[in-house]
């Protein structure tokens, strides 16, 4: 049998269609999973698109992940705030029924070597508790959980998550 990773082509950068592609995903699993409600498909949809008009080639990265024909996940890197913040991990995710296939890994860790050749110093990420398999690849790439708090948004109370990576303190 064929392995399903194999498959898989990653693709950088915009292509059309892939801005509702990602907003569709959020919002679909996020509302059938979580229970978000529409203000959480509205954030997705106009922070997505502004982080796709503002991107820039070496500073951000974008990676949509397809199997066989189909869209299958996607994961960002906003490299807007790495003088002060770091390089924000964004629009993480892989469509349920490819999840399990080690999509989510390569993405990943797409993610993490663009940020070292970028000489990206941290990487950081909010999410939310109960993530557990998402909670599980970010531990196992060395990211530690720095910050958490409880906080009612996108019409539910749920507890806020922050996760970070030193890039040059992983490396050891």
């Amino acid at each position: 049998m064929r392995n399903p990773e194999s498959s898989v082509i990653q693709l950088k950068g915009y292509y059309p269609g892939v801005v509702g592609k990602v907003t569709e995903l959020h919002a679909v699993y996020y509302h059938e999973n979580w229970g978000f409600d529409v203000s959480f498909e509205t954030q997705v949809a106009v922070e997505f698109s502004e982080f796709i008009i503002q991107y820039q080639e070496g500073r951000d990265g974008f990676w949509a992940s397809t199997t066989g024909e189909k869209f299958s996940g996607c994961i960002a890197i906003d490299g807007r705030g790495t003088h002060t913040e770091g390089a924000r991990l964004r629009w993480y995710i892989v469509v349920p029924r490819f999840q399990g296939l080690g999509i989510g890994r390569r993405l990943l860790r797409e993610a993490i070597e663009f940020c070292r050749r970028a000489a990206y110093r941290r990487i950081y990420l909010w999410t939310f508790e109960g993530l557990n398999a998402a909670r599980h690849l970010y531990e196992r790439e060395r990211f530690r959980l720095s910050e958490e708090h409880a906080v009612s948004q996108w019409g539910r109370d749920i507890t806020e998550q922050m996760f970070e990576l030193n890039l040059w303190q992983s490396r050891t």
